[in-house]
């Protein structure tokens, strides 16, 4: 609920400020590593906007990959299954110490209105 009431509140802060007062899509990009269940997501945005201005407006979320920097010989790679952070560098075969470089964002890509 709390990533969707601020979701809500930066697009009312985003249609403030272009005059826009009917929210049709946000667009929210968030990593594989964020902690976000899309269900609860949809879920919690449909009932916050229910009999508001922002009843009816399209919530997409789009999946960032997790972008990894080996440890051990600098590679950069996006690793593949389910273990995300300890996953062997398809280089050397490093499988710890790796850095995250990419794939815990959470942040509104994209917003339409009128």
């Amino acid at each position: 609920m709390s990533v969707a009431s601020s979701v809500i509140s930066i697009v009312q802060e985003e249609l403030a400020k272009h005059s826009a007062t009917r929210l049709l899509l946000v667009r929210v990009r968030y990593g594989a590593l964020a902690n976000l269940v899309p269900e609860a997501m949809e879920f919690a945005f449909e009932a916050m906007t229910i009999g508001t201005d922002f009843e009816g407006a399209k919530l997409e979320l789009a999946k960032a990959p997790v972008k990894l920097l080996c440890g051990g010989c600098g590679k950069e790679f996006e690793p593949q299954g389910k273990e995300l952070l300890f996953a062997p560098c398809p280089a050397c075969g490093e499988e710890a110490g790796h850095h995250v470089l990419a794939g815990r964002e959470l942040y509104v890509e994209h917003i339409e209105a009128e």
